[in-house]
């Protein structure tokens, strides 16, 4: 697992702008989405720290949807890359971004470490956001279902969960980052990434920080 924290003088500057440390204190579970963000084999073959962050995300999803919130799945595209992608990235590397996602439907593209329930979503994206304009089903399905909470997890925390917290906060989401429940390459960029959307975009807990305010339900106590 990776060493995560956020700096004292983070916590210090929100604490004295809204006199509380983190901004969503409670949250309503029907009204909530686990977003699980490209947990695909493709990711967590090389990344112990993607493998590491199964057992949290399995929790989170199994606690949620007891409480009668949702749990989306989150999966890459296998759209061939631009020119650009290739102009950026080298044709071989961004032919395997392109091919990350793997073969068959976005649900069998999950990886099978995970229990993915009937009623959970299954979504592509053609970005690394979620919450791109255009580029993913996800915004549409979740204001169908009256979702206003984004709770983020999967990997990699610097690119394409940071790219989708920042979206969902722009788009008015109350976005919260589950620190240990996002996998990066390093300790190192985890944390620039923590920062950022604690900073600017969402708040950041851990795990066991959301299991109980899933519990406590929309009326729990303040945490």
């Amino acid at each position: 697992m990776h060493a995560w924290h956020i700096e004292p003088r983070e916590y210090e500057r929100h604490e004295a702008r809204r006199g509380r440390r983190h901004a969503y204190e409670h949250l309503d579970p029907a009204a909530t989405a686990l977003v699980v963000v490209d947990m695909v084999d493709f990711f967590l073959a090389d990344n112990p720290y993607a493998r590491g962050i199964v057992p949290n995300i399995r929790t989170l999803a199994s606690h949620l949807r007891a409480a009668g919130g949702l749990v989306a799945w989150v999966v890459p595209s296998t759209t061939a890359p631009n020119p650009a992608q290739v102009e950026f990235f080298g044709e071989s590397v961004a032919t395997a971004y392109a091919a990350s996602g793997g073969p068959g439907s976005p649900r069998d593209r999950v990886s099978v470490a995970f229990d993915v329930q009937d009623d959970d979503l299954v979504v592509e994206k053609t970005a690394a956001s979620a919450f791109f304009p255009g580029r993913c089903d996800l915004p549409a399905l979740l204001a169908e279902r009256d979702v206003s909470t984004v709770l983020v997890t999967g990997t990699v925390a610097n690119v394409c969960c940071e790219s989708t917290a920042r979206d969902a906060g722009t788009l008015g989401y109350r976005v919260i980052m589950v620190a240990d429940a996002n996998a990066a390459v390093r300790d190192a960029d985890l944390n620039a990434t923590l920062h950022t959307v604690y900073r600017s975009f969402g708040d950041v807990r851990s795990t066991a920080e959301i299991i109980g305010m899933i519990d406590a339900g929309p009326g729990g106590p303040v945490s």
